[in-house]
């Protein structure tokens, strides 16, 4: 009953999280069922895992995810472990969440810092580690980052401020799109 009433006083947003697909399924998996499913904090807007086959060429996975999944959300929630800067798609979700068009609205956007990422101290993150598109719209005040929480009333103030901020603040999408993924231990050059 608890579960049920927080999602009828809470705000609700459609939420596409991105994430690095091979390293951090788990905690997409965990995060939908915590704040979707459990405490109906969100409404998934997320490509679900096999929607779309491993082998399909990127330029359809691109269309794909902008015509039936992008389009429809209001928030984009990019989980944050030790090498999703490097992956092309979690770019090109971030770049596309971020542009508004005749058919999409922009969407809010935030991150949050998976305990698999490498750090000293939860206090801190290497914005060269982060993607770079995120990093970049953390500098300008449009999006946020947080550290991975289980309290749905914190997260859902969290994506609650990235709808409102999308409104309010201009997204910084200039950073060049990634054509392949990228490696290495950061993406500052």
């Amino acid at each position: 009953m608890a579960n049920a009433l927080y999602g009828l006083l809470a705000p609700r947003h459609k939420v596409f999280v991105s994430f690095h697909h091979s390293n951090d399924w788990q905690y997409r998996t965990a995060f939908e069922q915590l704040f979707a499913a459990s405490y109906n904090v969100t409404v998934s807007a997320s490509v679900q895992i096999g929607e779309i086959p491993p082998n399909t060429p990127s330029d359809v996975v691109r269309a794909r995810i902008r015509d039936n999944y992008l389009q429809d959300s209001t928030v984009t929630v990019v989980l944050v472990g030790s090498q999703t800067w490097q992956r092309k798609h979690v770019d090109w979700e971030i770049g596309s969440s971020l542009r508004e068009t005749l058919y999409n609205k922009r969407s809010g956007l935030i991150g949050i810092v998976l305990p698999t990422y490498p750090r000293a101290s939860t206090q801190h993150y290497d914005k060269y580690t982060i993607p770079p598109r995120l990093s970049d719209n953390i500098d300008c005040g449009y999006a946020k980052i947080y550290n991975w929480s289980n309290d749905p009333s914190l997260v859902s103030s969290w994506i609650h401020e990235a709808f409102d901020r999308r409104e309010r603040v201009k997204p910084d999408n200039s950073y060049p799109n990634f054509v392949n993924n990228k490696f290495g231990a950061s993406w500052k050059y």
